[in-house]
């Protein structure tokens, strides 16, 4: 950390992965909620006077601790890291990114339960997340440490089994092995903040946040309709509290304005055309408060 970087107690200190999966994601989401980017990767620390906030840019896996220290106000690192560091940091809100699934597995055929891990070794990078799983369950195994790429640990003998996190599975597949049993854990980004008082600032920075995570599940959707098919129009299109419906110069018509998911926003437009609704159009929402 830059220990020449201005600090101002005043400012909101938070932290924000320097690399790795959640990296860009992080980046964009506070570009698009409207902070300041840092424009140089090597850059450490960014103060954004104007918004009340600073940067430190740090590793994912170590931001929790800076944070459940005191260390740091708030920052953004993954589920998994978090509970596996044991800080006392807390989880404020899920940001909706780098969803990933933390699994157990082992050789092809060997394995079906987690009551299979009976007296077994286990190699993770996820220690504290696999063995607080583990007593929770009443399983007795050894749990080793292995950094880096975990899947090679069974081929080379040193672990019957591993726990990881599993995307496609194409990787476990290629070493021989396949998942078994409950999911450990689902991860995602989420903001942390030390479980005490709420550092001020936080409020308007978590506002900020969950603004840009509404825009980028929901558009808004405009449509002109008869006034006498209002009723079935709003039943598909009821928005987040109620939508906003205006009378037209044209006798016997209306302009209705939703808010609709995005993932099921043509369903809903082909829905709407069926009932009669006319000029139906679909914008992007680029930032909201609720």
């Amino acid at each position: 950390m830059d220990s020449t970087s201005p600090t101002d107690d005043r400012l909101l200190r938070i932290a924000v992965p320097n690399k790795g999966a959640l990296s860009q994601s992080a980046t964009d989401m506070l570009r698009e909620s409207g902070y300041r980017i840092r424009q140089d990767g090597k850059e450490l620390t960014l103060v954004d006077a104007d918004n009340g906030v600073e940067f430190f840019y740090l590793r994912p896996r170590d931001i929790a601790l800076y944070v459940g220290e005191g260390t740091l106000d708030v920052g953004i690192t993954g589920r998994d890291l978090l509970l596996d560091s044991g800080a006392k940091a807390e989880e404020v809100i899920g940001l909706g990114f780098g969803r990933s699934t933390f699994r157990f597995a082992g050789p092809v055929g060997r394995f079906t339960d987690v009551s299979d891990l009976q007296g077994t070794r286990i190699a993770t990078s996820y220690v504290g997340i696999v063995r607080q799983y583990l007593a929770e369950h009443g399983i007795d195994a050894t749990v080793n440490r292995l950094d880096g790429a975990v899947e090679s640990s069974v081929q080379l003998g040193v672990a019957d089994v591993i726990a990881d996190v599993v995307e496609t599975g194409s990787t476990l597949v290629k070493a021989g092995l396949e998942t078994f049993g409950d999911p450990i854990l689902e991860s995602e980004a989420v903001l942390v903040t030390r479980g005490s008082a709420a550092p001020a600032g936080l409020e308007v920075f978590r506002r900020r946040l969950e603004g840009v995570i509404v825009a980028r599940t929901y558009v808004m959707m405009d449509y002109d309709i008869p006034d006498d098919r209002v009723s079935d129009a709003v039943r598909m299109t009821p928005g987040i509290e109620s939508p906003t419906v205006s009378p037209l110069h044209r006798e016997g018509w209306v302009a209705v304005r939703a808010m609709v998911p995005r993932a099921g926003a043509h369903r809903v437009m082909d829905e709407l055309w069926t009932i009669g609704a006319r000029g139906i159009l679909v914008t992007d929402i680029h930032a909201c408060r609720l």
